[in-house]
């Protein structure tokens, strides 16, 4: 009896994403994409990616500015062992506090106006940075960075999944990660080139054009326009999707599948909903994927790459590994944007953690093995010191770490690095997509404080194979999570993954 009483609801919801024949509307499918060329979209979404440039660039911002506060002359500003960790962790303190926030702002202004209300934040941090006169502003200057990293990390993968076409959602989802690589890369190339001439300062300076450049571009862009039909602005939310499309693009068919979906909805999340797995599934599969995200060691590698190379006397120099492993990052977020419409989500994030996990256990295996004359680490060094140091590699096997490292962020920037974000933003509901991405972001950026704030004193406790190996094992547990948990989105509109959740049924997702 419960069956029958379930089917004509199911046959009720089919049937809104199955207006045409099957054959039918795979032909209109494709005529859509074909005639999908309006630039604006793709104008909207660099306008909003500015913000994720922002975000890399401040993100690692300490790598080449530790060495040089260790070695200044103001004891008001130097660095030593205890407070290097505190500059490089307290960046991700403050993102967690913009996720927090995002859960409001997310759905009282808008994902738009989020990214722009993060823009205030950003300029005040990099202009504290670019002046600071003690160790307090240094601080200061890294939370109010990393809290505008943490709304633009909410708000922008939603904004960009709201405005996108089902058939390039997964390429456009991948240009936050790929300009969150470019601002980090930029960063590393203004600290090897600009910082023997500049004082540091002027990479703080640096990061304020990005800034400055995502507002004036988003004062021209539209909201997204599931937001504003959540708002009751029909009439806006229609124009905006023909902005977004094209005027000869069939956008009043895609308008009414999104109200469609959206009646079926409350306006307001209550507690008792909680309950109903259409909404408490995809928050702890996108809860969850963050927090294996981060414990997979990503944000500690890159916040201390260039000391991790000097630790183990890689045969370059730091700084040009850096760049070397930032290319190798670039290189694989390029191939998953174009790749992931293609081969789909799942395939790559079991590649993506497959690579990882290797990279992990060779470079902990590596420090733990090769003798201390090989690679050059020294006894009762710790890591931060150990970046004063001038140690010269002795043998060509120090290439290892860097070869795995790259292959660590390769494997990262293939899957786990913009899937994750992509995903996070695909199969949230939209009745709760504001307050459940800020609370993923929360669950990601307290990870990251946790393993950055710690990484120090365990690599000078036990010894830097330890967290490689403990980031090993939970790259495998990313392998399980993915083959158990994560559903497949690709070519899918974010109302039939609504749907699917809703229903339980698999057939929304073919």
């Amino acid at each position: 009896m419960e069956h029958s009483d379930r089917e004509p609801l199911v046959r009720k919801t089919s049937s809104s994403y199955r207006t045409f024949p099957e054959s039918t509307a795979r032909r209109l499918d494709k005529e859509y994409l074909r005639s999908l060329h309006n630039k604006r979209l793709y104008l909207a979404v660099f306008a909003a990616v500015l913000g994720n440039f922002s975000f890399g660039f401040a993100l690692v911002y300490p790598s080449p500015v530790i060495p040089a506060l260790e070695a200044h002359p103001s004891p008001a500003l130097r660095l030593d062992q205890h407070t290097a960790p505190w500059f490089g962790s307290v960046f991700t303190l403050g993102a967690a506090a913009g996720g927090l926030s995002t859960m409001l702002l997310n759905d009282c202004l808008g994902r738009k106006l989020s990214i722009m209300f993060s823009a205030l934040p950003s300029a005040l941090g990099y202009a504290l940075l670019a002046g600071a006169q003690g160790f307090w502003m240094l601080l200061l200057g890294r939370v109010l960075t990393g809290y505008a990293g943490g709304v633009t990390s909410a708000s922008i993968p939603v904004y960009i999944s709201e405005i996108s076409h089902p058939g390039v959602r997964g390429m456009l989802g991948a240009c936050p990660q790929i300009m969150a690589v470019l601002g980090s890369l930029i960063l590393y190339a203004l600290g090897k080139y600009l910082r023997p001439v500049l004082d540091w300062r002027w990479l703080a300076v640096a990061g304020e054009v990005p800034v400055l450049a995502m507002v004036l571009l988003l004062c021209f862009m539209p909201n997204s326009p599931r937001f504003l039909l959540s708002q009751g602005k029909e009439e806006e939310a229609l124009g905006s999707l023909c902005w977004l499309r094209g005027e000869d693009t069939d956008y009043a068919r895609e308008y009414e599948q999104i109200k469609d979906s959206m009646r079926k909805q409350s306006r307001r999340v209550s507690c008792a909903e909680l309950k109903d797995p259409f909404l408490y599934k995809p928050i702890l599969i996108a809860g969850g994927m963050r927090f294996l995200q981060q414990l997979s060691g990503v944000t500690c590698i890159l916040v201390y790459l260039q000391p991790i190379f000097k630790k183990t006397s890689v045969i370059l120099k730091p700084e040009y590994d850096a760049a070397l492993v930032g290319l190798a990052r670039l290189s694989s977020v390029a191939i998953a944007a174009v790749s992931m419409d293609k081969a789909g989500r799942k395939i790559l994030l079991f590649v993506s953690a497959g690579v990882m996990l290797v990279s992990n256990l060779t470079m902990g295996l590596y420090i733990h093995f090769v003798p201390a004359s090989h690679n050059g680490t020294v006894a009762n060094t710790t890591l931060v010191s150990s970046a004063n140091l001038s140690a010269e590699p002795t043998n060509y096997i120090t290439l290892i770490p860097l070869l795995a490292t790259m292959f660590f962020i390769m494997g990262y920037a293939m899957g786990w690095g913009p899937i994750t974000w992509l995903l996070m933003s695909e199969i949230l509901p939209l009745k709760a997509r504001g307050v459940a991405s800020g609370l993923c972001v929360v669950v990601s950026w307290l990870t990251a404080f946790t393993l950055t704030q710690s990484f120090l004193p365990v690599v000078n406790a036990f010894g830097l194979e330890v967290p490689f190996l403990f980031f090993a094992v939970i790259c495998a547990g990313n392998i399980l999570f993915t083959g158990c948990c994560v559903p497949e989105t690709k070519g899918r509109s974010l109302e039939q993954i609504e749907a699917f959740f809703r229903t339980g049924r698999r057939s929304f997702l073919r």
